[in-house]
């Protein structure tokens, strides 16, 4: 007793020091963002968002709505392919790899769009004449509020200005005051960059930007959209001037953004994008601000403040946010990693919103009518990326736009799997867009690879793991159930080994040296991996459902005839059948390790040879890559129970942008860059961030697996894992595990690794696990033994000491765990 006693007056008094020690979450700067767009402030509600730049004289708030993308409803099949099919491979299978190429650039690329573009509305611009010689200048972004703040001073008066997108109304609202009377005078007016716009004022305080869509590579552009920005004055005047308004000597102003388009879906475009915009700005409009702000605060808490992350603080903390990027790699400033962290979460939740478009390569933030890969989605690895936090950052409700669109493309897919194919179910290559495009763009190098359905079908199922919502599950099945469909029509068996394999197919944007042109090929590594992960998941959920028993047994015949992985002579995996990596090959993709992260086919007790491959060819591609392939490796070296090795990733990934040789890094506003801007780094880095800290799909919940030297103290609460458990309070301290609880949302047994022995907090003892867990929200499907070079001399790793518990629990019930003394 006097042990137990000792051990709970140590976890009140850790707890309440990192209470004590909690810091606010905010990005904050000295100097305004100039004409950079990436030194601006991003705030959003998945609907609409605006790029805050906090000028003084020219105050700039660029604004996007997540429906204006250039075109218009289309197709991009390519009915060439399917005559084209079988010389193609028959060439690919007689090694033939370039003309392979050549033809399927001819016959099976896209002859029609590439995609369309993500494009910026326009700007909000406020000109405040004469605010030039100011002092005590200080902009914020407070994600714990999701609200911009700039404020400063002039000729002694201080001077403020609020903005957030409203979560609980489809508006923006900015407040400008002052702390002395009739000092609130300006200009206000709407620019654009499209070439058809109309911009007008609506009596005299209500500006109206009015524009249609870009044309673009045959797409004639019909997307519709209509701003308006109406305006609330306390005191002082208003007065119309051409196409702006003019407020005098107010004492404060209260702006109200609206943006809408005529956007139903992929295939309408028959809403009315005025009346649309002018319902949620009345709506808003006479709401008091205070009231406005408060019930948007407290929607946007009610997903933010699940997740609580706390790892200290130092002296390093008290400088601007663009400081301590610069000082992040010399200094030790782990609360920069906490904002970090909980920025990643910020984003997610205010680009991606039930109802809403998911967040594509730039989120819902850009400002260039032209944006880098058109600002869509890239979908062999970017867009999954995004939503690798969601579920696990209990922001199960952010994913629900990317699952939506998963199941229109697999109705949009279906055409394109039977034109271009032949096959049943449904497909989609490396890029899709608003519209749902599924054929394959870009060129054959890039745009051959059909793994996208594959990949994204991963998410339907990820969802039912972490929610146990069997309704949900029926609805996303014909969809699951559709990607292997595709794959059963579409893989062939290879001549020389008699797998079956995708062909064509590469591993994603990277070839071997041997023939560095042409990346086609016929049965890759990552292509199997997710045949694989296609074909066991759909095996799964039909089980759970009760339903397509002999669609099992197909399914489970054909899994059978996969190739297995394979470790080469360099005592690496193999990205490709044949032994042909090279040690020097320093690509950002490292697409065959899929099946260590986010797949769960590569796990250091299960199958500890593949796993020391995995680690050796992590160590072979080297550290330094764009930014989301740094944030991926985040991931991978938490799975390798790396800690130090994933932080020093992250020390990488969080480098000003320009520092780093031949690599990403981060810009001012923590925007991650690839470069240029990219989101999917920020997304992978706060996974990577919860993965070092708790992992849940190798069979058990496995908690501080990958912990660095450098955050040997801390707490987390509000992570999820799979099989509807909630990991609360988990405090660990100089690298032990101290104290959690375990929250049982669905029942079930409760399979717990840790690096530590521990006991329930009543004192009896966890009874050790044996055999495979019996909760089926755990289950890892057995991979084939890998074949091994004869060449290598690969052996496994020494892991970390682990202790595994099993726990029943029942569904509402929690769990409380101490440190065993």
């Amino acid at each position: 007793m006097a042990k137990f006693a000792c051990v709970f007056i140590c976890l009140i008094s850790v707890i309440q020091a990192f209470c004590q020690d909690s810091k606010e979450l905010k990005l904050w700067y000295n100097k305004p963002s100039g004409t950079v767009w990436e030194n601006a402030l991003p705030i959003g509600n998945g609907f609409q968002a605006a790029m805050v730049y906090g000028n003084v004289e020219k105050e700039i708030f660029q604004l996007n709505e997540h429906t204006v993308w250039s075109g218009s409803p289309n197709r991009n099949d390519n009915p060439n392919a399917l005559a084209a099919m079988p010389e193609v491979r028959q060439l690919i299978f007689d090694g033939q790899y370039q003309a392979a190429e050549n033809l399927a650039n001819e016959k099976i690329i896209t002859k029609k769009s590439h995609g369309q573009k993500f494009q910026p509305v326009g700007s909000l611009e406020l000109t405040f004449n004469g605010h030039t010689d100011y002092s005590d200048y200080y902009r914020e972004l407070d994600i714990e509020k999701a609200i911009t703040k700039t404020s400063y001073k002039l000729d002694g008066v201080t001077y403020t200005r609020e903005a957030f997108t409203s979560f609980a109304d489809r508006v923006m609202a900015i407040r400008l005051s002052a702390d002395t009377p009739n000092k609130i005078s300006f200009s206000t007016v709407f620019t654009s960059q499209h070439n058809k716009q109309e911009i007008k004022v609506n009596g005299d305080n209500e500006l109206s930007l009015w524009g249609t869509t870009s044309d673009h590579e045959g797409v004639e552009g019909k997307v519709e959209f209509n701003a308006l920005a109406k305006i609330k004055i306390d005191g002082g005047s208003l007065k119309q001037k051409d196409n702006s308004v003019a407020i005098e000597k107010a004492n404060s102003v209260i702006i109200f953004v609206s943006i809408a388009s005529n956007f139903n879906n992929y295939n309408d475009l028959s809403g009315d994008e005025e009346m649309r915009a002018k319902e949620y700005l009345d709506k808003a409009f006479n709401k008091d601000f205070e009231t406005l702000k408060s019930e948007h605060i407290s929607a946007y808490q009610k997903y933010f403040y699940r997740v609580q992350l706390d790892l200290g603080s130092t002296e390093a903390s008290k400088f601007p946010t663009d400081e301590r990027l610069k000082n992040f790699k010399d200094v030790s400033d782990p609360s920069f990693l906490t904002l970090y962290y909980q920025y990643g979460r910020y984003l997610l939740i205010s680009s991606s919103q039930p109802g809403g478009q998911p967040a594509n390569l730039q989120g819902i933030w850009n400002g260039n009518m032209n944006p880098a890969w058109d600002s869509k989605y890239t979908i062999n690895i970017n867009t999954e990326m995004n939503y690798w936090p969601a579920e696990k950052t209990s922001l199960s409700e952010m994913h629900e736009p990317l699952l939506k669109m998963v199941m229109e493309l697999s109705e949009t897919g279906k055409e394109t799997a039977k034109v271009m194919y032949g096959a049943k179910g449904w497909v989609a290559h490396h890029n899709t867009d608003i519209w749902r495009i599924t054929g394959p763009v870009d060129g054959s190098f890039w745009g051959i690879w059909n793994g996208g359905g594959a990949w994204l079908s991963q998410h339907l199922w990820e969802h039912y793991l972490y929610t146990g919502d069997k309704t949900y599950l029926e609805s996303a099945y014909p969809s699951l159930k559709g990607a292997a469909e595709f794959y059963v029509d579409f893989l062939v068996e290879h001549p020389k080994n008699k797998w079956l394999v995708v062909a064509p197919g590469n591993s994603p944007e990277n070839a071997p040296k041997e023939h560095p042109g042409a990346s086609i090929t016929a049965g890759s590594t990552m292509d199997n991996q997710l045949v694989f992960d296609v074909f066991s998941a759909t095996i799964e959920a039909a089980k759970v459902l009760n339903k397509d028993k002999d669609f099992i047994a197909k399914l489970e015949g054909l899994r059978q005839r996969l190739p297995p992985m394979q470790i080469g002579k360099h005592n690496q995996l193999q990205e490709w059948l044949d032994d042909v990596d090279s040690p020097e090959d320093k690509h950002r993709h490292i697409s065959h390790l899929y099946g260590l992260f986010p797949s769960n086919q590569i796990s250091p007790y299960k199958n500890p040879k593949l796993f020391a491959a995995a680690k050796n060819t992590l160590l072979q591609r080297g550290d330094i890559s764009t930014g989301w392939s740094m944030g991926w490796k985040v991931n991978w070296w938490a799975k390798m129970q790396d800690g130090n090795k994933a932080y020093q990733l992250i020390q990488n990934q969080l480098s000003p942008v320009g520092t780093i040789e031949s690599g990403g890094g981060t810009y001012n506003n923590l925007f991650d860059a690839h470069p240029p801007f990219q989101i999917d780094g920020n997304f992978g880095c706060t996974s990577g961030i919860t993965e070092m800290l708790m992992q849940s799909s190798d069979g058990a919940i496995h908690l501080i697996p990958a912990l660095p030297d450098n955050l040997k103290d801390g707490m987390v609460s509000g992570l999820k894992t799979r099989g509807g458990f909630t990991i609360e309070d988990m405090i660990w301290k100089n690298g032990e595990l101290v104290s959690v609880k375990i929250t049982s949302n669905l029942g079930g047994n409760l399979r717990l690794r840790i690096p530590n022995e521990m006991k329930f907090e009543s004192g009896n003892k966890l009874n050790k696990a044996s055999d495979e867990n019996p909760n089926s929200f755990f289950v890892v499907p057995k991979i084939k033994e890998p074949i091994i070079s004869e060449a290598s001399t690969i052996r496994p790793l020494q892991l970390k000491e682990t202790f595994l518990y099993d726990i029943p629990t029942e569904k509402g019930n929690s769990y409380q765990f101490i440190i065993k003394s």
